[in-house]
């Protein structure tokens, strides 16, 4: 799942960030950045993969919210995408609900994550996972929303995924006549099967979960790939498909 909370030992760090910034809403985001600065100053590892989930748990919590009212499917949504063992079940709670009543916009989460990407690089894998997790929480009442893909769209511009990239992770999610597998894989109708194919292997090549580890992706955002690992090879096989029996 998106946060692999039995990988970050959460049962002692959890309670240490939360014992330290109380249960007050107001500036949630900058006293759990100055309570995780604080507590693991000797430990920039550690402070990174807590840091992380501590942003995209409240980016979570901002979806859900963002079209005015968080129903039980997008509750059952974020639980989906993440992975925490029962005994953490409280402190998920509690880091969640601060994070939505936040005073804070959520664009303030979005840029605490983008920080914490650290590739430098525009269309980064890394927070187009996150994206990933974002529509699977917004797509979980039955349709997006506009103001929720008002504010998946800004966050992708903060993250700094461009918009024909953002359209392409957009496609996997929406259905408006069916899944267009050449959106999918960003190439034109009119494009030779060649040119698809080779598109379609480079985007293999780039989103592997082998090539993430690589990377240094971090373990608990592999399901996102692996997901859409699967739309990509939906995709082509489509395209195949058609264009065999054409």
């Amino acid at each position: 799942m998106i946060i692999d909370f039995l990988c970050l030992q959460l049962t002692s760090l959890w309670d240490r960030v939360l014992g330290s910034i109380g249960d007050a809403a107001n500036n949630a985001l900058s006293r759990m950045v100055e309570a995780v600065r604080t507590l693991f100053e000797g430990d920039p590892e550690t402070r990174r993969k807590v840091s992380f989930s501590i942003a995209i748990i409240a980016l979570s919590a901002k979806m859900a919210k963002a079209d005015g009212a968080v129903v039980a499917s997008e509750v059952e949504a974020f639980r989906q995408i993440f992975d925490f063992p029962p005994e953490e079940a409280k402190n998920v709670a509690r880091l969640y609900n601060l994070a939505r009543q936040d005073v804070a916009g959520y664009e303030a989460y979005a840029e605490k994550l983008a920080n914490l990407c650290g590739s430098g690089a525009k269309n980064c894998t890394m927070l187009e996972n996150v994206i990933d997790g974002l529509f699977h929480i917004a797509k979980a009442d039955g349709m997006v929303h506009e103001k929720e893909m008002a504010f998946l769209a800004r966050i992708a511009e903060i993250f700094e995924i461009d918009e024909d990239h953002f359209r392409r992770i957009m496609a996997r999610h929406i259905e408006m006549d069916g899944i267009d597998p050449y959106a999918v894989l960003g190439v034109s109708r009119t494009a030779d099967f060649d040119e698809i194919r080779r598109c379609y292997r480079k985007l293999v090549a780039e989103h592997h979960p082998d090539k993430l580890i690589a990377r240094g992706v971090p373990e608990a955002l592999h399901t996102a790939a692996n997901e859409r690992m699967a739309a990509l090879n939906a995709a082509y096989a489509a395209i195949a498909k058609e264009r065999k029996a054409a």
